[in-house]
């Protein structure tokens, strides 16, 4: 009696455990598929993903439900690389802070910023880095209501006043977007807003016909340009990638 028990255990135990193993077979391969998944880098998704992703946030920011707010989680791997998935180019403004306003947590946006969000030599080859060696599918020229850079680019125009130190380089490079507004209609009472959405459009088309970079990703299908208006007082977004041109 005794010398059977033990190996009707040992076979009873083999094929419960064969069962067992055949059973978890397929929710195993699903598991290495999901961890493969969990592997690729974050920004490895189509530009129009990225871009909603941006607007998922916004829209989350606006209704004031942000789900960043744990900034210590994803340090470590942070400390090994770094994939956002959107460059953005945006105003210097103390009042504008793109990771708060797209709910994005560090290392997730790749910033160019400046007074104007402008394109010049510096910041087309910091975007030209984002995309060719962080592979970023997105990149986002971002203007916002009020801006004070594109008010003095009109003052100084209205009243052709000389500015100390390096000040005339900054509105030189805002007064194409004023004066393609003034050209339609000089005394609009919304002449900022017009301007600073022109001012997106002009240098959303300067980034797109940039080369070699720029040109050759776009018409790869491996990154989009957009341009977007921040309104500091509800916090939204708006999209003006369509904006019909002034010129």
């Amino acid at each position: 009696m005794n010398s059977v028990m033990p190996s009707v255990s040992r076979r009873h135990f083999l094929l419960t455990g064969a069962a067992a193993l055949s059973a978890s077979a397929v929710p195993l391969s699903r598991a290495f598929a999901a961890s493969e998944e969990n592997s690729k880098p974050q920004n490895a998704i189509t530009p129009d993903a990225a871009l909603q992703r941006l607007m998922e946030g916004n829209a989350r920011y606006v209704s004031n439900i942000l789900k960043n707010k744990d900034f210590s989680a994803g340090r470590a791997a942070r400390a090994k690389a770094q994939h956002p998935i959107a460059a953005i180019l945006a105003c210097a403004d103390s009042r504008v802070a793109p990771e708060l306003v797209f709910d994005q947590g560090p290392g997730d946006l790749f910033m160019v910023r400046l007074a104007g969000n402008f394109v010049n030599e510096d910041g087309l080859a910091s975007l030209e880095y984002a995309i060719k060696f962080l592979s970023v599918p997105l990149v986002m020229v971002l203007g916002h209501s009020n801006c004070g850079a594109v008010k003095s680019a009109l003052q100084i125009i209205k009243e052709n006043t000389v500015l100390p130190g390096h000040l005339p380089q900054l509105i030189k490079s805002i007064k194409p977007a004023v004066k393609n507004v003034k050209k339609i209609d000089p005394s609009a009472p919304d002449l900022v807003e017009r301007a600073t959405v022109e001012n997106v459009r002009l240098n959303v088309q300067r980034l797109e016909t940039a080369e070699p970079i720029f040109k050759r990703f776009i018409q790869q299908g491996k990154i989009k340009v957009v341009g977007a208006v921040y309104d500091i007082g509800t916090g939204k977004i708006r999209l003006i990638e369509e904006a019909r041109s002034l010129s």
